[in-house]
């Protein structure tokens, strides 16, 4: 079952944008709905999910062969929302603490996790708290996220505070370029509906050089990107070497896992 966390004083001097926060509540009971407003994170769960698992095997020398390779990994799915990834991830043997801003994207991953009968340390609290409290994670999934907070060196920072020496980040974010711009914006949310107007302003989005810095003024050091890609034809997403749109990006915190 899962746990049943008290929630996380929140930090009002922090990176939260409660404009954000109240736009993804509003959608918290449909973040299990494959065919909702979250259509496009379920297209896209298998790739990124596929990436998450080799590279963090690899990482950690893993034998990807195994039903269980994060056996004894802390991992931090931080924005986890309704808890799309956090439950693959424990599926795979990680001990994951799911952290979101948005009370009822919370609710919402605690009654999924516990129908599912798995066991998942949701908490309603944010990156600051987590590092002010000195929780450590070997590792952490910063996945469609960092283009929606307020402050997003302070965010970053948080996140390099709470990585292990030795520890793994993935990044996933939007690029902002004009193409992002035309397809993520004007398309998915005017042209095709996929995503409600307004889930994503363009002025937040941020470029690999952006994200590079980011990652090392929070002490971190920069390693794998990758694009990923979607197919129309195929309904497909797939990773690629265009990052013009969405890419994700790995980071490793210098030190001993030991």
């Amino acid at each position: 079952m899962a746990s049943s966390a008290q929630p996380a004083e929140q930090h009002t001097n922090g990176t939260i944008d409660p404009a954000e926060i109240e736009k993804f509540s509003a959608m918290a009971a449909e973040w299990w709905d494959p065919h909702g407003k979250f259509r496009p994170l379920h297209k896209f769960n298998p790739t990124r999910l596929a990436f998450i698992r080799e590279t963090v095997s690899a990482h950690f020398d893993r034998d990807t062969d195994s039903t269980r390779p994060l056996d004894g990994l802390r991992l931090l799915d931080i924005g986890c929302g309704g808890g799309l990834l956090s439950e693959p991830m424990t599926r795979l043997g990680a001990q994951v603490t799911g952290a979101d801003a948005g009370e009822k994207n919370i609710k919402t991953a605690s009654v999924h996790a516990r129908e599912q009968g798995l066991d998942i340390d949701y908490r309603h609290t944010t990156a600051e708290a987590l590092a002010e409290a000195g929780e450590q994670f070997d590792v952490i999934l910063n996945m469609e996220v960092i283009e929606h907070v307020a402050d997003t060196s302070a965010f970053m920072k948080s996140c390099g505070t709470c990585l292990k020496p030795g520890g793994l980040m993935i990044t996933a974010t939007l690029n902002r370029t004009a193409r992002a711009f035309a397809l993520a914006v004007v398309g998915a949310e005017y042209v095709l509906g996929w995503l409600p107007r307004g889930t994503h302003e363009w002025s937040k989005f941020i470029t690999p050089d952006e994200m590079r810095t980011l990652m090392t003024d929070a002490g971190l050091k920069p390693d794998l990107l990758t694009g990923v890609s979607y197919n129309p034809l195929a309904d497909k997403w797939s990773l690629s070497r265009d990052t013009a749109v969405n890419y994700m990006m790995t980071a490793t915190k210098p030190g001993s896992t030991a």
